[in-house]
C-alpha cells in the first residue's frame, strides 16, 4: 500500500477540529471521504488512531505521538502547495502575505480585486510571520515588532496610536472631571468599576497601557473577552462600556458617534508599523505595489488624525 499525503492532511485536520464533519467541510471534501482516508492511514499505520464517541472523535496515545511527529512538516508541504501553485494565468505573480486580521481589513482588502497578481493571506502571531519571511513561505509582512534575522530588513511607514475608548451610549463625563483634575489614583479607580472589552491576544496590549499610565497591571479581569477588535468596535458601538484599542479601527466609528475617544492617556502611547521583507526578492514591483497602498493609507489617516479632544 502506497503512502498517501492526503491521509495525514486529514487525520491532522480530525485531530484539530475533533469532527469528521469539520473535517470535510474544512479540506472541500466528502464525510465519507475523510473517513475512507483516516480508515486508509489507519490501516498503514496499524493501529486505532482515534475512539469515535457521539460527539467528538478523541485522539489515541498513538495517534497524540503521529501528530506531533507530522505536524512540522505537513505544515510545510501545505506552505509549499500554496506557495508554487500554478495559477489560471499564465506568468501571474504569487504573493504570500502576513499580517494581522484587522490591518488586513482596514487597509488591504478593498484593493484587492484591482491588483494585477495573486494574493495568499497569511494572519498569526508576528514571530511566526517573521520565520516565514525568513524561509521564504511569505513575501511581505506587516508588523509592529523587528526581528533579527540577517536575510530580513524592516521599513517604518506608520504608527498606530493606543487609546481608550468608550461605547457612543456611555457616560464619560465624571471620567474627564477626573482626568482634569488629574488624580491618577481616582481615574483608576472609577475605570476599573466599568464593563471592559478586549481580546484574549490584546491583554497585552491593554496591560502596557494601563502600566504606562498607573505603573501597574490591571487587577481586574474585563467582562467580555471576545474573537478580535473588530468584535470589539462593533460590540461598543452606540453601546456601553470601554476598550483599549489603536485608534485606527475605530476612526469612522468616532467620527460618526457610535464610539467616544475617552483618553489619550497620560502618555501618548504608539506602535510603529514596519514593512518587512527579505533583502533580494523577484517580486519587488509586486510588493512595492502593496506598499504604496498601505502609505497612501498611513497617510490619509495622518492627515485626518488631529490630536482629537476629550468627549
Amino acid at each position: 500500500m502506497l503512502l498517501n499525503f492526503e491521509w495525514f492532511r486529514t487525520f491532522k485536520t480530525i485531530y484539530e477540529t475533533g469532527s469528521l464533519t469539520a473535517t470535510a467541510q474544512a479540506l472541500y471534501v466528502s464525510q465519507p471521504g475523510v473517513s475512507l482516508h483516516l480508515n486508509s492511514l489507519e490501516s498503514y499505520v496499524g493501529y486505532k488512531l482515534f475512539d469515535r464517541t457521539a460527539r467528538k472523535m478523541v485522539p489515541t496515545e498513538r495517534a497524540k505521538v503521529l501528530y506531533n511527529y507530522i505536524l512540522e512538516a505537513v505544515n510545510r508541504l501545505e506552505d509549499a502547495e500554496v506557495y508554487f501553485h500554478k495559477t489560471s494565468v499564465a506568468n501571474k505573480a504569487n504573493i504570500c502575505l502576513g499580517m494581522c486580521l484587522e490591518t488586513f481589513q482596514f487597509t488591504l482588502e478593498q484593493y484587492i480585486s484591482t491588483l494585477p497578481f495573486n494574493i495568499n493571506i497569511k494572519f498569526g502571531e508576528y514571530p511566526d510571520m517573521q520565520h516565514d519571511l525568513d524561509n521564504g513561505v511569505l513575501d511581505l509582512i506587516i508588523t509592529p515588532q523587528k526581528g533579527s534575522q540577517t536575510n530580513l530588513e524592516y521599513t517604518p511607514f506608520s504608527k498606530e496610536r493606543i487609546v481608550l475608548v468608550a461605547g457612543g451610549k456611555q457616560d464619560t463625563k465624571e471620567l474627564k472631571a477626573l482626568i482634569k483634575a488629574g488624580n491618577m489614583q481616582d481615574i483608576e479607580n472609577w475605570l476599573k468599576e466599568q464593563i471592559w472589552y478586549t481580546t484574549a491576544a490584546d491583554m497585552e496590549i491593554m496591560r502596557k497601557f494601563w502600566h504606562q499610565n498607573f505603573n501597574k497591571h490591571p487587577d481586574f479581569r474585563p467582562n467580555y473577552i471576545v474573537p478580535n477588535k473588530c468584535s470589539i468596535v462593533r460590540c461598543l458601538s452606540d453601546g456601553k462600556g470601554f476598550a483599549v484599542i489603536p485608534d485606527f479601527l475605530c476612526r469612522q466609528e468616532l467620527d460618526a458617534g457610535k464610539l467616544k475617544l475617552a483618553w489619550n492617556g497620560k502618555k501618548v502611547m504608539e506602535n510603529t508599523l514596519y514593512f518587512g521583507k527579505r533583502k533580494k526578492t523577484m517580486y519587488a514591483k509586486e510588493i512595492g505595489m502593496i506598499e504604496a497602498i498601505f502609505m497612501e493609507q498611513a497617510t490619509t489617516f495622518s492627515n485626518a488624525d488631529a490630536e482629537p479632544a476629550l468627549v
